[in-house]
């Protein structure tokens, strides 16, 4: 069981959800950074200043920032919050929807802070392997 109380909980998930969104942050805007350098190497110079967004955890923060903002004086705090996992060992986002305002923070966070960046992640490696595929053919011939 969850041994602590719960502000321990809501700093513990807290800082799970912060650091999971932005090492997936991370790694969404490092593969795109590899994939504009390889594949598209004259626009490269332009993309150098967004490498520089990877170690900015604002880029994550309206996900993380709302289920902490509810826990200390929203409107209403039960409709999407952080508390222990179902087995009771530590804290998470409460998956369980108790309205429809939390189902569409569940849903959005699923979208658009692990679906869309795996996908992005997904698609830039695959161009980056085309490119070397490519390249390697187009040196064989030579």
């Amino acid at each position: 069981r969850w041994l602590f109380n719960q502000a321990v909980c809501t700093l513990y998930a807290f800082c799970g959800v912060l650091f999971g969104l932005c090492s997936l942050t991370s790694l969404t805007v490092l593969s795109t950074v590899c994939c504009l350098k390889v594949c598209y190497p004259a626009y490269g110079r332009c993309w150098d200043a967004l490498s520089d967004l990877y170690i900015n955890p604002s880029l994550s923060s309206p996900a993380r920032v709302a289920p902490a903002m509810s826990q200390g004086g929203w409107p209403h705090p039960q409709r999407w919050s952080y508390g222990p996992e179902p087995y009771g060992t530590a804290c998470c986002i409460t998956w369980k929807a108790s309205s429809r305002e939390a189902t569409l923070y569940i849903l959005a966070l699923f979208i658009f802070c692990y679906l869309l960046p795996c996908l992005l992640i997904l698609v830039s490696y695959s161009l980056i392997l085309w490119t070397v595929r490519v390249s390697r053919r187009a040196v064989r011939q030579h």
